[in-house]
């Protein structure tokens, strides 16, 4: 379930008028998803970026290691590594997106303190209990978990150029046609993302490392750790996950339980890669622009929590799909034409977060309660539509 605690900021080299808009645009558009506080213990610094004495400020803080968010506003594009940046004049999706951002950079820093407590306690026991040490496999194991590392950032972010390269193409139907969409589903059962879902349920319902065997390359799952190891690249992976298996091939589909102490595996820490990361972009490279068969594209859905974009592909518009359906239920058409963006990118989103179980069907009586916002029109509308829309209103 989402965090409802709201985040604290705490506002910087901004004079007295700029800080009272900002406090109302905050606590007003923003629907109190924020609270703006004075001290040094807010969970989020906010900058005014092109104010003179505020670029003093702004420069002295980030030549310090931070421990925190920071959000940087102004009129230029502001690049520097972790800092995030939301263009004057400041719109609410625009905030909105970028606090969501900043919550998953807040929990990452949280993850990063708390390693590196565990790391001095550890240290600090080994050090003042000689005769006692700790076993031997508790120290691989901090050492394999500091060799596995760079597998866990973020995997990669898209934009539309190169993306359907990337991801595949169909030739029997095109999923921007929104006369094909009935037929632009999918079954994720006929492909190995499939297998894949069930074999992590398996796993964590018996809380066993167990070995996915497919007549490919086994996948070894361990659901302490929440991760897999896969002897494949990503190349080697896509290329399998678009394949439709017939009975030959689902019939040497096999899970089994394998003992963690004996896979010889200490070599090869870089196959090893976290689950949710694998099953997203599986879910992304299985859909090629289609959407699961089990949502039904003429009802609302609903965003369940925000996805966790520190560890996950980002596909095309993706963090404005995410923005646009954590304010209420939208159908997948409604989403691609208020974005004003291609119907597969609102797809291929909505099958990975489908294989999350970030997104489900909308079933619920309050979301029948407030009827979405009306699709706003875009630059490129014509002019006889917007005599209509002036007639209609």
């Amino acid at each position: 379930m989402p965090d409802k605690k709201p985040l604290t900021v705490a506002l910087h080299g901004m004079d007295e008028r700029s800080r009272k808009i900002m406090m109302m645009f905050l606590q007003g558009p923003c629907r109190g998803k924020v609270v703006v506080i004075d001290d040094d213990d807010s969970d989020v610094d906010i900058f005014d970026g092109d104010m003179p004495a505020s670029k003093k400020l702004l420069s002295e803080h980030l030549g310090t290691a931070r421990e925190k968010p920071t959000i940087v506003l102004s009129l230029q594009d502001f690049n520097h590594e972790g800092v995030l940046q939301v263009r004057k004049p400041v719109k609410t999706d625009d905030m909105l997106s970028v606090l969501n951002e900043a919550k998953i950079q807040l929990a990452d820093f949280a993850r990063k303190k708390a390693e590196k407590q565990a790391v001095l306690a550890v240290a600090e026991t080994k050090q003042n209990d000689e005769f006692e040490p700790q076993p031997l496999k508790t120290y691989v194991m901090d050492r394999d978990e500091r060799g596995k590392i760079s597998k866990h950032r973020t995997a990669m972010r898209f934009d539309e150029k190169g993306f359907q390269a990337y991801i595949g193409s169909l030739s029997d139907i095109d999923v921007n046609d929104p006369a094909q969409f009935a037929n632009a589903s999918y079954d994720p059962k006929d492909y190995f993302q499939g297998y894949i879902q069930s074999a992590f349920m398996v796993c964590r319902a018996k809380g066993q490392i167990m070995q996915l065997q497919s007549g490919w390359k086994p996948i070894m799952i361990f659901p302490h750790t929440h991760e897999v190891w896969l002897d494949a690249d990503d190349p080697q992976l896509r290329a399998f996950a678009g394949i439709r298996l017939n009975q030959s091939s689902t019939s040497k589909m096999s899970i089994s339980p394998v003992n963690g102490q004996t896979m010889g595996l200490g070599g090869s820490l870089d196959k090893f890669q976290s689950m949710d990361a694998f099953l997203w972009k599986l879910a992304c490279w299985t859909s090629k622009g289609r959407y699961p068969r089990m949502i039904d594209y003429t009802r609302p859905v609903y965003l369940k929590c925000w996805p966790n974009f520190t560890r996950l592909l980002i596909t095309p518009h993706a963090l404005r799909i995410a923005a646009l359906l954590m304010q209420g239920p939208r159908t997948l058409p409604n989403v691609a034409q208020v974005l004003d963006v291609k119907p597969q990118y609102v797809f291929v989103f909505a099958s990975a977060a489908c294989a999350l179980g970030l997104m489900s069907q909308a079933k619920r009586e309050a979301d029948n309660l407030v009827q979405p916002p009306e699709v706003k029109a875009t630059k490129g509308q014509g002019l006889l539509s917007r005599i209509m829309n002036k007639l209609r209103g």
